[in-house]
């Protein structure tokens, strides 16, 4: 498998995943099939939007490959569908989202360092790439984005995004390797909502 196909599978299995969360949240709030559709769309493919832009790839690959679109939108019907044999709905958003936070960090920050963004640049991209779509779909169903919260979110992807660029840096960054820093941001962003654990805040 080249690292190319297999920076567009895991590309395309961010997306679903996203949109699955986003179409989640959107199940949650009672909206119709369209307004499930929509929320999923654009919570798979906001992140990767920004990210094109950023880096200058015109048009986005969200317009562009015929198959980022499919996969929300497929992704996001299905969840309509099928919601009612999903349990616990709330906690199954939690952790797509948390995957989807992985995957697409970690996508966001290779595809950023391929276009010879500079490491730090390239740690911005990821972190944005990773966020992006999760505020667009909290915006969305008019829930305060978690990566203003208390919840350590925007925290995960800059961190993940630093481990990608390291392991870039010292040659390292394979197939294997990226997985597991995906893996490992979900891990981090899922102990962190069971332990409560939080950046500071400001005291009144």
């Amino acid at each position: 498998m080249t690292g190319s196909y297999s920076l567009l599978v895991a590309d395309l299995v961010g997306v679903a995943v996203f949109a699955a969360s986003g179409a989640g949240a959107a199940v949650a709030k009672r909206l119709d099939v369209f307004g499930v559709a929509f929320v999923g769309f654009v919570a798979a493919l906001g992140g990767g939007i920004l990210r094109d832009l950023v880096i200058g790839a015109a048009p986005p690959l969200a317009f562009s490959d015929w198959r980022y679109a499919v996969t929300a939108v497929a992704a996001s019907l299905a969840v309509f569908r099928f919601h009612p044999q999903l349990n616990r709905l709330r906690r199954g958003v939690l952790l797509l989202d948390a995957a989807g936070l992985g995957l697409f960090t970690v996508t966001g920050t290779v595809k950023a360092l391929h276009a010879g963004v500079p490491p730090v640049g390239a740690c911005l991209v990821g972190m944005l790439t990773g966020i992006g779509g999760g505020v667009a779909r909290d915006l969305l169903t008019a829930e305060i984005p978690a990566v203003l919260q208390r919840d350590i979110y925007a925290v995960v992807a800059l961190g993940g995004a630093v481990a990608v660029t390291v392991l870039s840096w010292l040659g390292v960054a394979d197939p294997v390797t990226l997985v597991a820093a995906a893996a490992g941001m979900t891990a981090v962003r899922l102990l962190a909502l069971y332990r409560r654990w939080s950046a500071p805040l400001a005291v009144p």
